[in-house]
């Protein structure tokens, strides 16, 4: 395994600038036009679960582009942690293979987050189902705002370029704002996955992270960085 060091790597490469450009131009639109009586771009575009009648296939893809309008700071983490982590590993592998890896992590974090998503509403709304008609009155509004919450953020496939990094680059060292504490980047990494495990575990009803896309995210990524490895004898990492 490798240190990384960053000297006659591109800072800024050509794929992490463009997913930059069109994850800030979409959050743009969100705050604009993303939301009024006719159109929705939430609804559209965000993840769904398959139980409720907003879910399409695409929003496996378009989720990952879209953040939360309601602050700007969801969109600066996320792009700040896919450049610091994602530039790295566009650099190591190059565009093509990069793109690649980060889409299948997103695609991978949805599928994670829908599975789980399936298995707590599909009980919900078999609980829902036992009562009588009039106490279902009381809760289908609920009911329906779960069906129907939207999730979104690349937070899913960045979570893949962490895990990637950590694997690729373990004894790298990171220096994690608020708290500026040296650390390498392997426990780094053990350490967050295992508070995003311990999240989704513990996960209330008040609690809006996508816990289980985060972990699905990040296995993904070091899935797709161990298949790699063992197939690509060229470049032996």
């Amino acid at each position: 395994m490798a240190e990384f060091r960053p000297g006659g790597f591109r800072m800024i490469p050509p794929v992490i600038k463009n997913l930059i450009i069109v994850n800030v131009l979409v959050w743009l639109a969100q705050i604009t036009i993303g939301n009024s009586n006719t159109f929705s771009m939430e609804d559209l575009f965000a993840l769904h679960d398959v139980h409720s009648p907003l879910f399409k296939p695409h929003q496996l893809i378009t989720y990952m582009f879209m953040h939360d309008p309601s602050s700007i700071f969801h969109l600066l983490f996320n792009m700040y942690a896919l450049w610091m982590f994602g530039a790295v590993l566009e650099n190591f592998w190059g565009s093509k293979r990069f793109l690649i890896f980060y889409i299948l992590c997103g695609l991978g974090a949805a599928i994670a987050h829908l599975a789980i998503l399936y298995y707590q509403n599909a009980k919900l709304i078999a609980e829902f189902n036992l009562l009588d008609p009039e106490t279902q009155q009381t809760y289908i509004v609920n009911l329906h705002g779960r069906l129907n919450e939207a999730t979104l953020g690349a937070s899913g496939a960045v979570f893949g370029c962490l895990a990637a990094f950590g694997y690729l680059f373990p004894n790298s060292t990171l220096i994690m704002l608020p708290i500026p504490i040296p650390i390498k980047a392997k426990w780094f990494v053990l350490i967050y996955a295992g508070i995003e495990l311990f999240a989704g575990f513990r996960s209330t009803a008040g609690d809006n992270v996508a816990h289980w896309a985060h972990l699905g995210g990040a296995v993904v990524g070091i899935l797709i960085v161990l298949y790699w490895r063992k197939t690509d004898r060229r470049n032996f990492y």
